[in-house]
């Protein structure tokens, strides 16, 4: 039980905390913090969480990376249904929470305004296509998860891996919130979907069946590749 509510703590700190700097601080009057206030922002909320309560879970706060780790044999598959139900409340919370914030704006529409959900073609928010999200959020679930286990190795220095994590999810949404507002994570992509409730919610398959494939990916290239290796 302590597991699960660490992964939901985490997972509602990530989406709160990330989704939250989206609506509102990163278009705020004359002082938005823009993407790059938006990436630093989600990047913070897993270093964060990650010392706060990663000793706990393992700070996982996403399905991709809890099948990530699974794939990798780093997480038994018995665990895996459970930290995703956590997960994914945690994410619904945090949107809760962050809808009632932003309702007190009178001029605050949350399906003109997108609530931070995650999309492509039109709704993307460089407008970039389906194939261009696909690509991206496969590419970059698999570079996340290679640095998890990377950073996470016992020949890795203990006592950085949310420092390295952190940062590589800050240089994710650097990369990726033009082309989809960055997902990498489906309970983020999933809190946010559901109060949105159009269009973000007909899009939100490829925002669990990408990342999750990427995220996989991931595990398997670390454990096939660099992990098995070193035992050799």
């Amino acid at each position: 039980m302590q597991k699960l509510v660490a992964e939901f703590l985490g997972t509602f700190v990530l989406v709160f905390g990330g989704c939250g700097s989206a609506v509102l601080a990163a278009a705020f009057p004359e002082l938005g913090i823009g993407f790059a206030g938006v990436a630093l922002a989600f990047g913070l909320t897993v270093l964060t969480m990650a010392y706060a309560v990663g000793h706990i879970s393992g700070g996982h706060f996403n399905p991709a990376v809890t099948l990530g780790l699974m794939a990798g044999g780093r997480f038994p598959l018995k665990q895996v249904p459970c930290y995703i139900i956590a997960q994914v409340i945690g994410g619904i919370a945090a949107a809760a929470v962050l809808y009632v914030i932003a309702s007190g704006l009178p001029t605050f529409d949350v399906i003109s305004s997108g609530f931070a959900s995650n999309g492509y073609g039109e709704h993307s928010p460089g407008g970039f296509s389906l194939q261009s999200g696909i690509v991206i959020e496969v590419v970059l679930t698999a570079i996340f998860l290679v640095i998890i286990m990377g950073a996470t190795d016992k020949r890795a220095p203990a006592g950085f891996a949310p420092i390295a994590i952190g940062l590589a999810l800050t240089l994710i949404h650097l990369i990726s919130i033009p082309v989809t507002n960055t997902s990498v994570n489906p309970a983020r992509s999933t809190g946010v979907a559901l109060f949105q409730g159009g269009w973000a919610i007909d899009q939100l398959w490829m925002f669990w069946v990408m990342p999750i494939i990427g995220g996989i990916i991931g595990g398997l290239i670390y454990r096939c590749l660099l992990e098995s290796k070193a035992k050799a």
